[in-house]
């Protein structure tokens, strides 16, 4: 939209006055209903794992309830008194723990079911049930809300299927979500950031570690994956505009201490020199088990298939948390990565001409060629801390406040090849001396409250978020090594290397310096009402202040293009629960925005531009069927982008705000355990997008950015639940991606990489103890491709197998 309408306002004007009208009625409400007392907790086996599903029931009452995919259980309208809660669940047997209540308090307990190493594989491992639930998160509304209960659209990546699956690579592993596609990896530029995805039609990158900023200049390692959130949809209501996408947004949840000794180290060794070694160990620090601490290590070797290329990389990840009481408790997560590689190949298509060369084909390259050197290697070292404290003030106001800091380097050479030169048969190597370091601060504040207001609940959240971003750039202009030829041998192709590239950047007396800061202000509120017990509706919206304090160029002591915008963006969305916990239809209004830089015209006058706006209408139902053996999801989206900066058609060199395009599609997702022992998921998407007005060229055709119309994912697996087979199982699934379009528009032509279905399998055992596993990436060596207005060969086949040792 270009600017917010006079019925939108008065709609966003009622939501604030709704929603600030709620707040104060909820301050003087002392429990969830008057008289009313809770009791809620979390189920843990004594290793600290959560116990999903397990059965609660109150022996005074007959009342029952299943903890959630986290081990948590509630219940609420409870009478002052002592109650015995039975607990129980499939091979584990059944506990007692005994809880006195007060009327109009809340009684937070803890039920942990002591189990040896020995029962907890055959329970957490051989058990063979729902592995691959798709799991709740609070982190996409900010507030504890159930996937039925959401009316937007996300996809959870747990840490149980990257084990299952052997998953070495965190790219790999968005392969399990619905609608997201590798566009190309990262680069290790400066400020580039990690790998780029494409989700609903527009790109995205992994820029959130427990819904704030964690950047990377880098790739990223999967070794404290929790679990990883694709939240789906323009999401500027909760998560602003700097770290996220109109598509979507990717959050890494980590791995947090909990409560008892135990660990894991893991080794997987394969093809192309993979080697990789894992630990996780876990331990309280003292005898009341209120401070603990967690450490997740990773050392990575892996060279490549071409005739160059590797990457080697260390992360070590210490967590440490610290409960002071039963109301304040802190949490400190850092992560710290190393890592050296060479550059991956990728072929950048001309930008200026009609392209000779319209398939891969066509190209008749030798993608066995890497058009590089083991020597010329770029360093992308990450810092990454993320501080959290909670205070809960009573049984419905909960203070939460996130603080994060990244650093981020980029240091060595950088490298690609494009074709220049008519023929589409030569290469230009390209290169520059990377020396570049970001930083990101973010402080976030968020009050979380669960109250009525006569009958109807109220879940609430209201915040602020302070995000600062800088980057100090020294790098090289970028330098034209040599042209080789891409199709036959040529004897210059040996010739870069690094010797050869130390010589040339020596004589390079004038690199870039220059510096960039940005601010970002924002405050947010979110509530969920429910009218009825199956009827909820949402109502967001966020204020947002974009300071950009423009670039210093140190040569000239200038600072350019310096300006500040304001944005709102709301949110709205209805859930109706046709079948209670069970079946749900949603529906959703949500908002995007992106900062747009001011442009200095032809004439000399300065031109400041709105925030571009996308708005998605979205419907669909969620289902969580047969005690959530089968969770599935299918939605329908129409996403419309304005504001949108072009070319003046009338006026040549000048630039106007009047352009817009269009995204919609459908996807579905779903996990099953139908049977003991199977295990499945399985997604499907189509996208259509479409350069409604942008610039002439474009006009009319699919957006780059899109990725492949169709896209498909399915993994099943089976494990021996008894018998004399009873540990071992199977695993089998793959991806298919319908033929992308990577370059697209009236000057170039269209350039398509062709659809692809590529397989992977896994054989593996678990026992008490220790799991092996034997992977094969690729099965049939499928020769397939990914782009973005590059062509970057993957992975063909390999085989790798590994051991774990838990304790």
């Amino acid at each position: 939209m270009k600017r917010i309408g006079n019925t939108t306002a008065r709609f966003i004007t009622f939501v604030l006055v709704l929603l600030i009208t709620l707040t104060p009625r909820s301050v003087f409400a002392s429990g969830d209903e008057p008289g009313s007392a809770i009791i809620k907790g979390k189920v843990l086996t004594n290793h600290g794992t959560p116990i999903i599903y397990a059965t609660i029931t109150i022996k005074e009452n007959n009342r029952t309830v299943l903890t959630d995919e986290e081990g948590f259980f509630a219940f609420r309208n409870m009478h002052a008194g002592t109650y015995s809660l039975i607990v129980s669940s499939s091979g584990f047997g059944t506990a007692t723990k005994v809880v006195e209540v007060q009327e109009k308090e809340t009684s937070v307990i803890s039920i942990t079911i002591e189990t040896g190493i020995t029962e907890l594989a055959e329970v957490t491992v051989n058990s063979g049930r729902r592995k691959f639930y798709r799991v709740s998160s609070e982190s996409v509304a900010r507030m504890p809300l159930k996937n039925l209960e959401n009316p937007q659209v996300y996809n959870t990546i747990t840490a149980s299927l990257l084990q299952e699956q052997v998953i070495t690579q965190f790219d790999d592993a968005l392969k399990n979500a619905p609608g997201i596609d590798k566009l190309w990896s990262s680069t290790g530029r400066g400020s580039d950031g990690a790998a780029y995805f494409s989700l609903r039609g527009f790109s995205v990158q992994p820029s959130m570690i427990n819904g704030v900023a964690g950047l990377t200049n880098g790739g990223l390692d999967p070794a404290n994956i929790e679990r990883i959130e694709v939240i789906k949809g323009p999401s500027g209501t909760l998560f602003g505009s700097s770290l996220v996408s109109f598509g979507g947004l990717i959050n890494l949840q980590t791995k947090r201490p909990y409560d008892t000794t135990g660990g894991e180290i893991s080794y997987t060794g394969g093809g192309f020199g993979l080697n990789r070694l894992t630990t996780d160990i876990n331990s309280p620090l003292n005898a009341s088990k209120t401070a603990l601490f967690r450490l997740n290590t990773a050392y990575h070797a892996e060279g490549s298939f071409q005739d160059a290329g590797f990457r080697k990389s260390l992360f070590i990840a210490p967590s440490f948390s610290f409960k002071a009481n039963e109301k304040l408790s802190f949490l400190l997560n850092t992560e710290f990565y190393q890592s050296e590689s060479t550059n991956p190949l990728m072929l950048f298509l001309n930008r200026t001409r009609k392209l000779n060369a319209t398939t891969v084909n066509e190209l008749k390259v030798d993608f066995n060629r890497s058009f590089t050197s083991n020597d010329i290697t770029i360093k992308t070292p990450t810092v990454n801390l993320f501080g959290q404290m909670t205070y809960k003030f009573n049984s419905i106001w909960t203070s939460q406040t996130n603080i994060s800091r990244s650093t981020r380097k980029s240091d060595g050479y950088y490298s690609y090849v494009m074709y220049i030169l008519p023929g589409d048969s030569l290469l230009n190597r390209y290169v520059s001396n990377q020396n570049a370091t970001g930083y990101s601060t973010s402080f976030q504040q968020n009050f979380m409250g669960d109250f009525y207001v006569g009958k109807m609940r109220n879940r609430m959240v209201a915040g602020i978020d302070v995000l600062h971003l800088s980057a100090q750039n020294n790098s090289s202009a970028y330098v034209l090594f040599d042209t080789v030829n891409a199709i036959r041998s040529d004897s210059k192709y040996t010739q870069l290397n690094k010797a050869a590239l130390d010589n040339r950047f020596a004589q390079n007396n004038n690199p870039t310096r220059n510096t960039t800061n940005s601010y970002t202000y924002s405050a947010y509120i979110s509530n969920v009402l429910n009218i009825t017990d199956q009827l909820m509706a949402m109502m967001s919206v966020r204020l947002d202040r974009f300071d950009n304090k423009g670039t210093l160029t140190h040569r000239t002591n200038t600072i350019a293009g310096a300006f500040a915008q304001t944005a709102v963006s709301p949110k709205f969305g209805l859930v109706y629960q046709i079948l209670k916990d069970k079946v749900s239809l949603f529906g959703n209004y949500m908002n995007g925005f992106r900062n747009v830089n001011t442009v200095t015209q032809p004439d000399g006058s300065v031109s400041n531009f709105k925030p571009q706006q996308a708005n998605q209408w979205e419907g669909g139902v969620k289902a969580e069927l047969l005690n959530r053996k089968i969770t599935a999801s299918l939605s329908y989206y129409n996403i419309y982008v304005t504001n949108i900066t072009r070319p003046d058609p009338s006026r040549a060199g000048f630039t106007i705000q009047d352009g817009n395009m269009s995204s919609r599609g459908f996807e579905a997702d779903i996990s099953a355990n139908p049977l003991p022992g199977l295990n499945l998921i399985a997604g499907y998407s189509f996208n259509k997008s479409l350069n409604d007005k942008t610039d002439a060229a474009s006009n009319g055709r699919r957006p780059v950015t899109a990725g492949p119309e169709q896209l498909m994912n399915l993994w099943a697996s089976y494990q021996f639940v008894q018998g004399k087979l009873k540990g071992w199982g199977i695993g089998f699934g793959g991806n298919h991606a319908s033929e992308n379009i990577i370059t697209n528009n009236s000057v170039n032509g269209l350039f398509t990489i062709p659809a692809y279905t590529v397989a992977h399998s896994t054989l593996f055992y678990n026992a008490a103890s220790f799991r092996i596993a034997l992977k094969v990436d690729n099965v049939f060596n499928e020769r397939y491709f990914k782009g973005w207005t590059t062509v970057e060969p993957q992975l063909p086949r390999r085989v790798s197998a590994n051991i774990s040792f838990r304790f």
